[in-house]
């Protein structure tokens, strides 16, 4: 991401596209200090000075600090609670908001996906034609009304007419044809121009799919306005125009950033949630489930996807509240019925063949064609990403998604397979042909005798027809066709998902193996394989089943989720005794994907991106200690740190001024360096800022302590500057000789910002995330000045 174009943000995001972090401002300072007393420590419920104890843009959280300042609050309120009946209700809404703010995330959510996938659908079909009786009606709907349908052609009627039928008067020739490709052409540049144009205009973080950057906020990363109202409006819009478009993207991962940004929103209505950074991350955590609960009608699964694959710190009480709100918002799905099917998802199906042990064989196969994909797409993609960032390709946003757009529409237009959606394609490909199917993929040759007509309403094994070898012509094209097409488009400037496209690409693969199984299988009966459970005339291989496993592997190839995958892949299709072979070939895609490289697309994003992400998933290996990491290092300047006493205002102003820290320890002595505690750059400057306005006395030369008493001085002298309160004086410490390995677990599990080195009590060194980062790029022989923010 082009981070000098991205950063433009509009003036006008203050609170809610800020997330809530407040700036401090001479309108809005508060008394909070005065000259008899010590300054007071950020009150739990409610800030004595504005800005205290929050974060710069682009800096990392201390999450031990904002848990401990959430567990001061709870005392403070179960403590009032026992008082009085006013403050005991408190205390009851105070418990509950957690649970009513889950239920507006799912309501919220559902809602937004519930019009995006009518708007999308309804915008997609427009590029084939219009319905006379209301433009507004997409095929499908328009078609509904109709009783002059045929069988043959279910999906024709004369409410519906394509472009060149309009145009020309006739659906069949050549003129119409290319009336209809032109047609095709000139709505897929429009919706793309459209997408980039608004992204570009009025948020520019409404691109791409948004995961990346929603696991670096979950660790306690700030990037201001990424969640804002502005974000969210773009983002809904541009992603309908972005899927109706036609490029290869999906809405799924887009629907992700979607729904955290409705949580982001409705946390301002909660003090508890609008307050804390940490305790806002749970409900983000929860909103990564919300939104994968509503891409795919998969509750159970979006919550295995939060805990799987994006959050960084997620509690049991996280767990049961992620339920809830995507249990919430699929209900709020279904209950808009967007697909008109009474099903949360597009692609539902059901098999009724039973799968055989032999198969476990194509199965794995699929497994290494996704693992193998999957480590093909990111080395690519993120190749093209970089020519991107650094060529003058990255200064033209517009201009390459129109050409991509363009170039997709022009190739994909004269295949049936590229020219439907992603999500119809997948539909299509999953379909178990029965009797009464018209489609392409069903072309068999009729069987002579009636004996073969299969059980019920399913077909018998039976050979190909023409039909069907046309079919596979197709879909091998297709196939190459999205291979080659998503390497360029996912990381445009346009909101694009990476689940639709890799599942695509994956059913494709299956189905192709599906049919040519089945056909080896009806050809070759007496082979041992096939003896004993294949039987002439038996129904026994199917190809729909084979590409549900495919696009679970090159999903998994593509961003190594597993569990959560798994049980996507379940909820979508019901098929419980279908979980042996999609766990076979998700596990099997990871292990030959890991093979090339242990990052999946968004740790590769993240990492291209430069954000301080500390992946939990990776080892660290090498046998440093926290000397050889900690600054300053040997050749440095000395450590800029306060002294807990005789300093002066003006020479802590000089201090800090001087430097660009993102905090300061506080020692004894410059003699003695023995640790007192640490001191946030960002609350430092707003307590003295606050003090020289409020508190009488307070110049230049007043002495600055952060002892509990104050110590004697000259009558004459200006009243010192009490901060003790804003120090904290419990700072994580290590030793120099504290392997890395050790730190590098600590800063992961605790969620640190910095931790200071010591040797025998006195102060050595500071080691923040960002230094943990840039060492262990350099032990990957990466560019360590790749690693962007504090």
């Amino acid at each position: 991401m082009d981070w000098e174009f991205w950063t433009k943000q509009l003036d006008e995001e203050v609170l809610v596209e800020n997330g809530g972090y407040e700036e401090y401002s001479s309108s809005s300072r508060a008394a909070g200090m005065n000259g008899n007393g010590p300054a007071k420590l950020v009150d739990p419920l409610e800030d004595p000075v504005p800005g205290l104890g929050t974060y710069e843009d682009f800096n990392t959280i201390d999450w031990v600090r904002e848990k401990s300042k959430d567990r001061d609050r709870h005392r403070e309120i179960t403590k009032k609670s026992r008082q009085s009946t006013v403050a005991l209700l408190h205390s009851v809404s105070d418990a509950f908001s957690g649970w009513l703010l889950m239920l507006l995330v799912g309501l919220m959510s559902g809602a937004l996906a519930g019009g995006i996938d009518i708007a999308a659908h309804w915008l997609t079909d427009m590029k084939d034609g219009v319905c006379l009786i209301g433009f507004w009606f997409n095929h499908e709907h328009c078609c509904w009304t109709s009783n002059e349908t045929t069988f043959q052609e279910r999906d024709r009627c004369p409410q519906w007419q394509s472009w060149g039928e309009l145009i020309t008067g006739t659906s069949e020739g050549a003129f119409a044809y290319i009336m209809n490709y032109l047609m095709y052409i000139f709505w897929a540049l429009l919706f793309s121009f459209l997408a980039v144009t608004l992204v570009r205009a009025f948020a520019p973080y409404a691109c791409g799919s948004g995961i990346p950057e929603i696991k670096t906020i979950l660790s306690g990363f700030i990037i201001r306005g990424y969640l804002g109202k502005w974000t969210l409006i773009i983002k809904t819009i541009t992603l309908v125009l972005a899927v109706s478009s036609g490029l290869s993207l999906g809405k799924e991962g887009p629907l992700v950033h979607v729904a955290c940004c409705c949580a982001n929103i409705l946390c301002h209505l909660f003090t508890k949630y609008r307050k804390n950074e940490a305790k806002r991350r749970e409900v983000l955590s929860a909103a990564a489930a919300v939104g994968v609960s509503v891409a795919f009608g998969a509750p159970i699964g979006g919550v295995l996807f939060s805990l799987e694959e994006v959050s960084y710190y997620f509690p049991l009480k996280t767990l049961w509240r992620s339920f809830f709100a995507a249990l919430v918002a699929a209900f709020t799905l279904r209950s808009i019925n967007p697909f008109g099917n009474s099903r949360l998802v597009l692609f539902y199906v059901e098999f009724h063949a039973p799968w055989h042990l032999v198969e476990l064989a194509p199965f794995v196969l699929l497994g290494i064609f996704g693992g193998l994909w999957g480590a093909l797409f990111i080395k690519a993609n993120i190749a093209w990403c970089r020519i991107r960032k650094s060529t003058r390709l990255g200064h033209y946003p517009v201009t390459e998604v129109l050409v991509v757009a363009a170039l997709t529409a022009l190739l994909a237009y004269p295949n049936s397979y590229t020219r439907m959606s992603g999500a119809e394609l997948i539909s299509e490909l999953f379909n178990d042909c029965s009797l009464l199917d018209s489609s392409q993929l069903c072309g068999y040759k009729q069987p002579t005798n009636t004996s073969e007509t299969g059980v019920g309403n399913s077909l018998a094994d039976r050979p190909a027809g023409e039909g069907l070898y046309t079919a596979l012509w197709q879909l091998a094209l297709a196939l190459i066709f999205k291979m080659m097409i998503t390497v360029i488009t996912f990381g445009m400037k346009v909101p694009s998902g990476l689940f639709i496209p890799s599942m695509a690409v994956g059913a494709i693969a299956g189905r192709l193996l599906g049919v040519g199984m089945e056909q080896l299988a009806y050809y070759n009966h007496d082979w041992l394989i096939f003896k004993g459970w294949c039987s002439p005339g038996a129904d026994c291989i199917t190809p729909g089943l084979y590409a549900m496993v495919g696009a679970a592997a090159c999903l998994g190839g593509v961003t190594r989720m597993t569990v959560s995958l798994v049980v996507i892949m379940f909820e979508l299709t019901g098929g419980l005794e279908y979980i042996v072979p999609l766990m076979a070939a998700t596990m099997t895609s990871k292990w030959v994907a890991d093979a090339f490289g242990r990052e999946g697309i968004y740790e590769a994003h993240i990492r291209l991106n430069g954000y301080p992400f500390l992946e939990p998933k990776e080892e660290f290996e090498h046998s440093s200690l926290a000397v050889d990491v900690m600054r300053p290092r040997r050749s440095d300047p000395a450590l800029a740190v306060l002294t807990q006493e005789g300093m002066t205002v003006g020479e802590v102003e000089t201090l800090v001024e001087s430097t660009h820290y993102s905090g300061f320890p506080v020692v004894v002595s410059q003699e003695s360096q023995r640790l007192v505690g640490f001191v946030l750059r960002r609350d430092l400057l707003i307590s003295i800022d606050n003090a020289r306005k409020r508190q009488e006395g307070i110049v230049s030369a007043s002495q600055v302590v952060f002892t509990e008493h104050a110590p004697a001085q000259a009558p004459e002298a200006p009243p010192p500057l009490r901060l003790r309160g804003i120090m904290d004086l419990s700072p994580f410490t290590v030793t120099d000789h504290t392997p890395m390995d050790i730190t590098v677990d600590i800063f992961r599990k605790l969620g640190l910002r910095q931790c200071l080195v010591t040797h025998n009590g006195r102060l050595l060194g500071i080691i923040t995330k960002k230094d943990i980062l840039k060492h262990m790029a350099q032990i990957a022989n990466r560019d360590p000045d790749s690693i962007l923010f504090n």
